[in-house]
């Protein structure tokens, strides 16, 4: 098993091919078979785990195995301490709340390599750094956070992963995790498996919520798509009625009338009579004057009756 710590610079893919030609890990580092834990943007730098232990790389990226990531963000603007304390409770950045996270303000003698492309500063408005510690993996989350409480990012490197830390690697540089450093993370993230249970993938047919948790807003029954378990088509199996409402498959209307199970038309106008009418089932067609007020030998008026102008009456029905 190889384990591998790199210090990804400024506009490296964190991946191993790009159709586009851009910068990726395959220009740092000629390992084959071995592929990122986790990922860090375009535009950011700082530490990418490699390893082709996949059972590692899967614990590392699981949220549910809180893994500790902690970054030195330069920001437009100095913190105040009540921004310092919403970034540890918890930001609404839209795409949902935050976990409650470490933050800090660096002392501002804190330096780090130059970034190949120096950060744009406006001379009106000082920078400062602060230290982020977050478990989660959101899209851009840290960039989000500040921008939340008023101070956007300039700069954003992460100097520490799940007890790694970049101290001693330079932009582009490489190392192997020492035997104690791969020990260390396996031990950790066996207690943090036994700490949250066995993992299990979810099948097709298993009701599986995000994170493990089914929201309050959830009705029994309801799955994470919002549907209902079906034992097949018009919903034979956990189905949401009981009793006497339950519909069974392919069967129209069932719910309202459970006395046979059969769909029954509602009778309109007068009651049926013996005579047959022009147009109901099994009986033959009258001619094509028939309900304009023709007579006919199957009218409802019976034979004898005369008929009427055109238009008169309601379709032959007096």
């Amino acid at each position: 098993m190889r384990y591998i710590l790199v210090n990804k610079p400024y506009e490296v893919l964190t991946q191993f091919t790009d159709e586009q030609g851009r910068a990726t890990l395959k220009d740092l580092v000629a390992v084959p078979n071995i592929y990122p834990v986790g990922r860090l943007d375009f535009d950011s730098e700082g530490l990418v785990l490699l390893t082709d232990d996949k059972q590692l790389q899967h614990r590392l990226s699981e949220p549910r195995f809180k893994v500790a990531k902690t970054y030195w963000v330069q920001v437009e603007g100095i913190p105040t301490e009540e921004a310092l304390e919403t970034l540890r409770r918890g930001v609404d950045i839209k795409s949902g709340f935050t976990s409650p996270a470490e933050a800090r303000l660096l002392p501002n003698d804190t330096e780090l390599w130059p970034r190949s492309k120096p950060v744009r500063f406006r001379a009106s408005i000082p920078t400062s750094w602060i230290e982020i510690t977050i478990s989660q993996g959101m899209n851009r989350q840290v960039r989000k956070m500040t921008a939340a409480v008023g101070f956007p990012t300039l700069r954003l490197v992460r100097v520490g992963i799940a007890g790694l830390r970049v101290e001693g690697l330079a932009p582009g540089k490489w190392r192997e995790l020492t035997d104690q450093e791969v020990q260390a993370l396996k031990e950790d993230m066996a207690a943090q498996t036994a700490a949250a249970g066995t993992f299990k993938t979810p099948g097709k047919s298993d009701t599986f919520w995000p994170g493990g948790i089914r929201p309050a807003s959830a009705k029994p029954g309801q799955n994470s798509a919002g549907g209902y378990s079906r034992g097949g088509f018009g919903g034979a199996g956990n189905s949401k009625a009981t009793g006497g409402d339950a519909r069974s498959a392919g069967t129209r209307g069932s719910g309202r009338n459970s006395s046979g199970g059969t769909f029954k038309a509602k009778p309109t106008g007068k009651p049926a009579s013996d005579k047959t009418t022009p147009g109901k089932t099994g009986s033959k067609p009258g001619p094509k004057s028939a309900g304009r007020g023709s007579a006919g030998p199957n009218s409802r008026g019976g034979a004898g009756r005369k008929p009427g102008p055109a238009g008169s009456g309601r379709n032959g029905r007096g």
